[in-house]
C-alpha cells in the first residue's frame, strides 16, 4: 500500500516517503499539507502537462495502471476495505488541493477507479442475474437442498460486492467529482463531464437519474466552450438509447430550451453538437416543432457548419420524416419520393420568396441530405406540368427554377453562397470524376428538355436569369455526339429573343454570359453558330440603338434608348463593341438634349468610358499609329467634356439626397483621370494620353463628391435593392477619389486632407473606408501623414466655424464641434499602442502646428485647442508635454486675457489639462523611484505553474451555483481544510502570518496593505 501510494505522489511530481509502520497513524491532510509545501517551493515536477517526449503515453499509462489494478483485484483487496478505501481518501484530498498538477493526476485517477468499478459492477450483475435465474429455477422444482443454499449465499455474495462498488462510486462522486467539474481548470471540468456521460451511459442503474443528470444540465452554461461541447455531446450518447428516454423525461423538459439556445452558441463547434442533440429530442419526439422556429433563422447565419447542420435537421424533420410517415404502409417509388420532398422543400422557401439570396442559403443547406435536389427529370418535370396532379404556383415555379439552377451549380462543383474563407478549392482525380458525370448527366437530362423550358418561361424575368445560365454548366460537346445540334441551336435563339425581351440587368447579363460561353466552349459548327449568334445580336443591338436616338431626337420617348443603352453597356462590360460610327451621335445627343433623363444620361457617359477603355487596351507602345492615337485622344477629350460639364452644372438632387447622375460622373471622373494619369504616360511614346486635372477641376469634383457623401443612411438602407447601387453608393465614390490620392494622379495636399476630414461624419461603412485609407497612406507616403491629419483637422474645423457663424451657436456643444473633436480622437487613435513611440515626431509636429494655428486671429481659434490638440497631447511623453505646455504660456506672456474671458476659456482648459497630466506622471515616475530600492513583493515563479491560489481554484458554472457559491466553496472543502485548521502546522502558520500583519500595521499603511495581500497570495489555499 505505501508504494502505491507513493507511485501516486510521483505521478503528481512530489517525491513524498511514506514510512510503512507508521501508515495508519498518519493523517491524511498532514501528508497533503506536506506535499502541498513541496509545490509551493517549486519542488514538483509536471508530468500531466509535460511535452516531454518520454511522457508522451504518461495519461493513458496512468489510468491503463489503475484499471488493471482493480480488475486485478476484484477477487480480493477490492472488497477488503482497506487498501483502495484508504487510496480514495488521499486521491480525493489530493483533487481538492491547490497545485493544479494534483488536481489534475488526482482528478484522472479517481475518475477512472469509478470507471473501472462500473466495469466490475456490470460483470457482477450479470453474475446475479445468472445466479438470480438459477434460483429461480430451483424453486420451481421445490428444491430446499445445499444447491438452494449455495445459490442464496452466492446471490447475497453478489449484491453485497455490488453494494461495496456502489458505495465507492458515491464516495468518489461526492468526494472528488462534485467539486472538481467546477474547477478552475477547464481541461479537468471537460474530463469530469465526459466520465460522468460514460458511467451514466455504462451503469444506468445507478447514475441515470436526476441526481446526476443536472451536473450535466448545469455545464451546458459553462463559460468554456469545450466544457459546453462535451455536456452536450454525453448527452447525445444518452439519448441515442431509447431505453434511457423514459428517466430523461424530467431533465429534457428542464435543460430544453437551453439545449435549443446552445445551436446558437457563439462557439460553432458546440453549436453544430447542439444542433446534433435537438435532432435526438425530435426523434424521441421530446420537441414540438413549435420550439424549433428560432432554428430556422440559423439557416442564413455566416457559419457554413452551423448551416449545414441546420439544413440537416430541416431535412430529418421536415422533409424526410413527413415523407416517411405520409407514404408509411404504401409502396411509392423513387419518383413519388422525389416530388413529394421537393413539394415539402416548396413549402419552406415560400417563407423566403421575397428574398432570393436567403433561397438560395436554404437550398445551399440542405442540398447534400436531399438527393430529390439532383433528381433533375423530376424537376423538369414538375416545371412542364407533366404530371397533372402537381400545380405549381408562379411563386413554386419561380422557386424550383432557381433550386434546379443552384442545384446544378452545386453539382459541378461551383459554390452558391459566399465563401468565408475566400480559400481556392482543391480537388483530386476521383472529385473531379465525380463532377464531371455530374455534368454529364445534367446535359444528358436538359438535352430535349431545355429549349422546351425557356419557351415556356423566357417572357418571366423572375425565372430566366436562372435559366437562362444553366447552359454554362452543361457539357456541351454531347449536343454534337448525341445529334441534338438543332436543340442547341434553339436554346440560342431562345437567349438573344430573351435578351431582347428584357431590360432588367440580370437577364442582361445572364444572356450575356451564355452566349459568350457558348462561343468559346462550344466546337465545330455548334462554336460557329454561337458566334454568329453574338454578332448577329451585337448587330442587332446597335441597330436598335441607332433608332432609339433618332426617335428621341425627333421627340419620342426615351424608355427604348435607355433599355439599349443598358444592353449595349453591360455587353461592353464583357466584350469590346465597335461604336465609332456611334460615339459622335452620343456625344451630339447628350450636347443637344441636356434635359435627358439622368438614367439616360448615365448610360450614354458610361458606355462612352467603357468604349475609350476598349479604344485605349488596342494601343501600343511599340507600334501605335498617329490616327489610332489621334481618335483615342479625340475620343477621350470629348468624354472629358461632357463630364466637366456635370461639374460646372451639377445634377439635381433627389428629395432623398441622392443624385445618381452625380456619382456616376465623379466615379467616371476619377476611373478615367486614373487611367490617363500623366505618370504611366511620361517619357514614353504615348505621352500625349497623360493626363492630370488642373486644381479648380479638382474643386469641383470634391465639392460634387462631397454632396453624395451627405446621403443619409437611411436612404442608402432603402436604396439598398436598386439596381447597380453597390456602384454608386458613398463608398463607391469615396473609393474613386481615393484612388486619385493613393495612385498620386493629383498632390495629396488638397484631396488627401478633404477625404480624411471626412472620417466621422458618414457612419461607419465610410468610416471603415477612411481607416483602411489611412493605413495605405502610412505604408506608402508617411512622410506626409501627419500634414494630411493636421490640415484634415483644420479643415474640419474651418467646417465648424462657418457652421456656427450661419446658426450663431459657436458653442463647443455644437454638433459641428463634437464632429470635429471625434475626428481628432480618431486620427490620434492611429497613433495607439507601439505607434505612440515609433510616430513621435509626428505627433509632435501635429500638436505643435495645431497650437500654432490655433493662435492665429486668437481668441477666435482657441476652440482647436481643446477639441483636437488636445487629444494628441494625450499620445506624448511628459517630457515632450512639459515643452508644450512653457510654449503655449509664452505666448500670452504680453497678452490681456482678461478683456474677453469666455473667450480665453479653451486655452485655460488645455493648460490645466497639460498641467494635471504632467503633475500625474511626474507623480507616477517618483513613486517608481521610492520603489526602485524594494521591490514589491512577488509569488515563487518556480512553483506558479503548478500551484493555484485557492480563490481561484473553482467557480460556479449555473446561474443557481451562483447564488450559493460561497456556501458550497465552505463546504466543498471540509474533509482536508477541517483537518487542517486542528493542525499544529497550519496554526504556526497563522501565527507567523498574524505576526506579521501586526509588524506591518505599526510601520507604512500602503507598504503594509501591498505585504498582506502578497503574503495572502502567497498562502494560497492552506490559509482557507
Amino acid at each position: 500500500m505505501v508504494e502505491l501510494l507513493m507511485m501516486l505522489f510521483e505521478a503528481c511530481g512530489a517525491k513524498y516517503i511514506l514510512n510503512e509502520d507508521t501508515l495508519d497513524e498518519i493523517d491524511v491532510d498532514d501528508v497533503v499539507v506536506a506535499l502541498v509545501e513541496l509545490a509551493r517551493k517549486g519542488e514538483v515536477e509536471d508530468y500531466h502537462s509535460s511535452k516531454r517526449k518520454e511522457l508522451k503515453n504518461f495519461k493513458e499509462n496512468l489510468v491503463s495502471f489503475w484499471d488493471n489494478m482493480v480488475i486485478e483485484c476484484q477477487n480480493g483487496p477490492l472488497f477488503d476495505k482497506i487498501l483502495f478505501e484508504k487510496c480514495m481518501d488521499y486521491i480525493v484530498a489530493l483533487s481538492c488541493s491547490p497545485p493544479r498538477v494534483y488536481r489534475q493526476v488526482a482528478t484522472l485517477v479517481g475518475l477512472q477507479l469509478v470507471a473501472s468499478f462500473i466495469t466490475i459492477s456490470n460483470t457482477l450483475g450479470a453474475q446475479r442475474e445468472t445466479t438470480q435465474r438459477q434460483l429461480n429455477a430451483e424453486k420451481k422444482k421445490n428444491n430446499e437442498g445445499p444447491r438452494v443454499e449455495s445459490l442464496n449465499k452466492r446471490l447475497s455474495m453478489t449484491h453485497e460486492k455490488i453494494t461495496v462498488m456502489e458505495d465507492m462510486m458515491r464516495k468518489l462522486f461526492t468526494g472528488l467529482f462534485v467539486h472538481r467539474y467546477r474547477d478552475i481548470d477547464p481541461e479537468i471540468r471537460m474530463t469530469c463531464i465526459n466520465s460522468l456521460g460514460v458511467w451514466i451511459l455504462s451503469y444506468p442503474s445507478l447514475f441515470l437519474q436526476d441526481l446526476y443528470l443536472k451536473y450535466l444540465g448545469w455545464t451546458l452554461n459553462d463559460k468554456n466552450a469545450g466544457v459546453r461541447k462535451s455536456s452536450i455531446l454525453a448527452l447525445q450518447s444518452l439519448y441515442e438509447v431509447d431505453d434511457n428516454v423514459p428517466s430523461l423525461n424530467l431533465f429534457t423538459e428542464r435543460f430544453s430550451n437551453r439545449m435549443i439556445e446552445l445551436a446558437d452558441d457563439i462557439d460553432t463547434s458546440v453549436a453544430v453538437c447542439a444542433i446534433g442533440l435537438i435532432k435526438q429530442l425530435l426523434r424521441q419526439q421530446l420537441l414540438s416543432d413549435d420550439d424549433l422556429g428560432p432554428l430556422y433563422d440559423l439557416l442564413i447565419v455566416e457559419s457554413t457548419e452551423i448551416r449545414r447542420a441546420i439544413g440537416a435537421l430541416v431535412y430529418d424533420n421536415l422533409i424526410a420524416q413527413k415523407y416517411s410517415s405520409s407514404q408509411a404502409g404504401s409502396n411509392g417509388g423513387n419518383k413519388d419520393s422525389s416530388e413529394f420532398q421537393l413539394g415539402k422543400m416548396l413549402q419552406i422557401l415560400r417563407e423566403f420568396s421575397t428574398d432570393p439570396i436567403l433561397s438560395i442559403y436554404v437550398i445551399d443547406d440542405v442540398w447534400e441530405y436531399m438527393n430529390a435536389m439532383k433528381d433533375w427529370r423530376c424537376i423538369i418535370s414538375m416545371l412542364l406540368d407533366e404530371n397533372p396532379l402537381i400545380e405549381l404556383t408562379d411563386m413554386d415555379a419561380t422557386n424550383l427554377i432557381r433550386l434546379l439552377h443552384a442545384s446544378v451549380m452545386k453539382a459541378v462543383g461551383e459554390r452558391i453562397v459566399p465563401a468565408t474563407d475566400n480559400r481556392k478549392q482543391y480537388l483530386n482525380k476521383a472529385q473531379k470524376e465525380i463532377l464531371e458525370n455530374n455534368r454529364r448527366d445534367i446535359t444528358l437530362a436538359m438535352m430535349k428538355s431545355y429549349p422546351q423550358l425557356l419557351r415556356k418561361f423566357v417572357a418571366d424575368k423572375d425565372k430566366v436569369q436562372s435559366l437562362v445560365e444553366i447552359i454554362v454548366h452543361l457539357k456541351l460537346e454531347l449536343y454534337s455526339l448525341k445529334r441534338q445540334e438543332q436543340n442547341f441551336r434553339t436554346v440560342l435563339q431562345l437567349i438573344k429573343e430573351a435578351f431582347f425581351k428584357h431590360g432588367d440587368k440580370d437577364s442582361i447579363r445572364s444572356c450575356i454570359k451564355a452566349l459568350i460561353f457558348c462561343s468559346s466552349n462550344s466546337q465545330g459548327e455548334l462554336q460557329d453558330f454561337a458566334q454568329n449568334k453574338l454578332k448577329e445580336l451585337e448587330d442587332d443591338l446597335l441597330a436598335k440603338l441607332k433608332s432609339a436616338m433618332e426617335e428621341v431626337a425627333g421627340g419620342d420617348d426615351e424608355y427604348s434608348l435607355l433599355v439599349n443603352l443598358k444592353r449595349l453597356y453591360e455587353l461592353q462590360l464583357q466584350k469590346s463593341v465597335p461604336l465609332e460610327s456611334l460615339y459622335e451621335d452620343f456625344v451630339r445627343i447628350l450636347v443637344g438634349h441636356r434635359d435627358m433623363d439622368s438614367e439616360v444620361v448615365v448610360f450614354f457617359l458610361l458606355n462612352m468610358y467603357l468604349h475609350v477603355t476598349w479604344s485605349l487596351s488596342t494601343i501600343n507602345d511599340e507600334s501605335v499609329s498617329e490616327l489610332s492615337l489621334s481618335s483615342l485622344l479625340s475620343k477621350r477629350n470629348a468624354l472629358f467634356e461632357q463630364l466637366e460639364y456635370f461639374l460646372d452644372n451639377p445634377p439635381e438632387v433627389s428629395e432623398e439626397g441622392r443624385s445618381l447622375l452625380a456619382s456616376r460622373v465623379c466615379i467616371i471622373l476619377s476611373e478615367s483621370w486614373v487611367l490617363f494619369r500623366d505618370s504611366k504616360y511620361s517619357a514614353t511614346k504615348l505621352e500625349r494620353l497623360g493626363f492630370c486635372p488642373d486644381t479648380p477641376t479638382l474643386m469641383k469634383f470634391w465639392k460634387l463628391c462631397e454632396k453624395q457623401l451627405q446621403i443619409s443612411d437611411e436612404t442608402e438602407d432603402e436604396d439598398a435593392d436598386n439596381e447597380y447601387i453597390e456602384e454608386t453608393n458613398r463608398v463607391a465614390v469615396l473609393i474613386g477619389a481615393a484612388k486619385l490620392v493613393v495612385s498620386d494622379v493629383v498632390p495629396k495636399d488638397y484631396l488627401g486632407p478633404e477625404i480624411i476630414s471626412h472620417f466621422a461624419m458618414h457612419g461607419p461603412s465610410v468610416a471603415e473606408f477612411i481607416k483602411y485609407l489611412i493605413t495605405a497612406l502610412k505604408k506608402t507616403s508617411n512622410d506626409v501623414v501627419s500634414d494630411m491629419f493636421l490640415e484634415a483637422l483644420k479643415r474640419a474645423y474651418q467646417r465648424h466655424v462657418v457652421e456656427s457663424s450661419d446658426n450663431d451657436d459657436e458653442s463647443t456643444g455644437s454638433k459641428s464641434f463634437l464632429s470635429c473633436k471625434d475626428l481628432a480622437a480618431r486620427l490620434s487613435g492611429t497613433f495607439s499602442g507601439a505607434a505612440r513611440h515609433k510616430h513621435r515626431s509626428d505627433i509632435l509636429k501635429i500638436v505643435k502646428d495645431g497650437v500654432s494655428f490655433s493662435f492665429v486671429d486668437a481668441p477666435i481659434n482657441l476652440p482647436f485647442l481643446e477639441g483636437v490638440v488636445l487629444q494628441f497631447v494625450s499620445k506624448l511623453p511628459t517630457s515632450d508635454i512639459l515643452d508644450i505646455l512653457k510654449e503655449v504660456q509664452k505666448r500670452t506672456e504680453n497678452v490681456n486675457t482678461d478683456e474677453d474671458p469666455s473667450g480665453w476659456r479653451p486655452y485655460y482648459t488645455f493648460v490645466n489639462h497639460l498641467r494635471e497630466k504632467y503633475a500625474k506622471n511626474d507623480g507616477f515616475q517618483d513613486e517608481s523611484a521610492r520603489r526602485r530600492g524594494r521591490p514589491r513583493n512577488q509569488r515563487n515563479l518556480q512553483g506558479r505553474k503548478l500551484f493555484e491560489e485557492q480563490s481561484s481554484s473553482e467557480e460556479s458554472i449555473s446561474a443557481s451555483d451562483h447564488e450559493v457559491q460561497e456556501d458550497e466553496e465552505d463546504d466543498e472543502e471540509i474533509p482536508l481544510i477541517h483537518s487542517l485548521r486542528s493542525s499544529s502546522k497550519l496554526r504556526s502558520l497563522r501565527l507567523q502570518r498574524q505576526h506579521s500583519r501586526d509588524q506591518a500595521r505599526s510601520g507604512d499603511s500602503g507598504r503594509a496593505s501591498q505585504d498582506d495581500l502578497a503574503a495572502s497570495r502567497m498562502s494560497g489555499a492552506s490559509d482557507e
